[in-house]
């Protein structure tokens, strides 16, 4: 074990934090967070578009003020091909589609409800990607 990943704080912190916005997120909209709802909306919906906007905007800025609070770098490293990136963005999207939404959706808003449907597809998330990430290691 890393043990230098082990951040309970921040990461209670920063739990906490997305916790807050799904709440004030839903008091001024009445909606629930999901970012691939979200997306999709902001790109083909007329009604909610500038919250829409705001809030995917609001996921860009973040790490950007957070560097400069904390004179972190964010670094990210393609490890491998962008067409494959864009091929797995797209099965991505198609997941999200055919569950009926995406992990922050279902893992944040959904069991927050207490929704069975999202419990079910967070387990299934969790099943697959721990699946995905044992089969790489071993091929």
């Amino acid at each position: 074990m890393n043990i230098v990943n082990f951040t309970p704080v921040t990461a209670t912190l920063g739990g906490m934090i997305i916790g807050l916005a799904v709440v004030i997120f839903f008091l001024f909209n009445g909606r629930l967070v999901g970012i691939s709802g979200i997306a999709a909306n902001a790109l083909t919906e007329k009604e909610n578009k500038f919250d829409n906007l705001l809030f995917l905007l609001g996921l860009i800025i973040g790490p950007i003020i957070f560097s400069l609070f904390t004179n972190k770098d964010i670094s990210i490293t393609i490890s491998n091909s962008f067409i494959l990136l864009i091929f797995a963005g797209l099965l991505v999207g198609l997941g999200t589609r055919i569950s009926g939404g995406c992990t922050s959706g279902h893992g944040i808003s959904g069991i927050g409800r207490f929704s069975l449907r999202s419990i079910t597809a967070t387990i299934t998330f969790m099943i697959v990607g721990v699946l995905t990430v044992l089969i790489k290691n071993f091929i």
